[in-house]
């Protein structure tokens, strides 16, 4: 039974080393963030706003994404409006919050992180995937502080109901991946396996993991949120939907045109909240447009901003 103890101990080291290498290559990280923490009431928001113009456009990210998902847009938005990314309580360089992480209590937390900062309004909110709820929830506290939506191939709050039952199978593999993350990151495994691609930044922790899967534990009640949301009116409305054809990912083609064909009846409802949108098709990009087709989330924000 020898080689069983000495397999024992070879695990042993093993997580002792990669512990050390998680904590070396985390030392490394950039020690400030690039835009300000600011104290919104016994913990710090991480907000980074560049550019000037008599209106600022706020940038919302996905779940599971921080202020970095903006870089491929916000420098050149930077060049003729106001324009800051944020990242969510919890994420990125942002201190975790007590409170449930809905879209509600998220677009609470925006408004007082704009207010603390002394940022004006009237706000453009552009929102990707879970940060078009986001936005939507925040026009519904805060009407009067918007000035238009952007909406990034944004999230519907029924597409759970309606979506092909055969992606749930993706989900719940998502959500063990996500967990895995969790459990190894502090013994460096993510990051030795590649998952740690902005590895100069706050990402790559354990807290990070947390909240993202607590925002993910809390769609139901962030869709059920913005469902009762107040009509828009005219609030001017921009939406930009992936390419309908584009099969592309780990889920089998033959699930995704089932999926992309919900997702364009839901995109299409999306643009029907206000009389005054605009709904464009990102021709050749699946759901990260502002990566794939930057420009085209320029000009929206361009046309709402002047």
């Amino acid at each position: 039974m020898r080689w069983l103890k000495y397999f024992a101990w070879g695990i042993v080291l093993m997580l002792c080393a990669g512990a050390i290498f998680q904590a070396v290559a985390s030392s490394h990280t950039l020690h400030h963030p690039p835009g300000a923490l600011i104290d919104i009431g016994g913990r710090r928001m991480h907000l980074y706003c560049i550019g000037q113009g008599s209106r600022t456009v706020v940038l919302d990210a996905g779940l599971g994404d921080s202020w970095m998902s903006w870089t491929p847009v916000q420098s050149t938005i930077g060049q003729f409006a106001r324009v800051c990314s944020y990242d969510r309580a919890g994420m990125g360089w942002s201190d975790s919050s007590p409170d449930a992480r809905t879209s509600k209590v998220i677009a609470g937390e925006l408004h007082t992180l704009l207010h603390q900062a002394g940022v004006s309004a009237p706000y453009v909110l552009v929102g990707h995937s879970f940060g078009g709820i986001n936005v939507r929830a925040y026009a519904d506290a805060y009407r009067s502080d918007v000035a238009g939506l952007v909406l990034v191939d944004s999230s519907h709050p029924d597409q759970d109901a309606r979506m092909p039952p055969e992606l749930k199978s993706f989900e719940r593999r998502f959500l063990l991946l996500a967990h895995g993350i969790e459990y190894t990151m502090p013994f460096g495994l993510p990051r030795i396996a590649g998952f740690c691609q902005q590895g100069a930044t706050a990402e790559c922790s354990t807290a990070m993991v947390r909240e993202i899967l607590a925002e993910y534990d809390q769609l139901p009640q962030s869709f059920t949120q913005v469902r009762a949301a107040a009509p828009l009116g005219d609030l001017p409305i921009r939406v930009l939907s992936r390419d309908p054809s584009d099969v592309s990912g780990p889920v089998p083609p033959e699930i995704m045109h089932a999926a992309n064909a919900v997702w364009t009846d839901l995109q299409k409802e999306l643009a029907a909240l206000s009389t005054n949108s605009k709904q464009t098709i990102a021709t050749g990009c699946s759901h990260y447009i502002h990566r794939c087709k930057p420009e085209l989330v320029v000009e929206a924000v361009r046309e709402l901003a002047r």
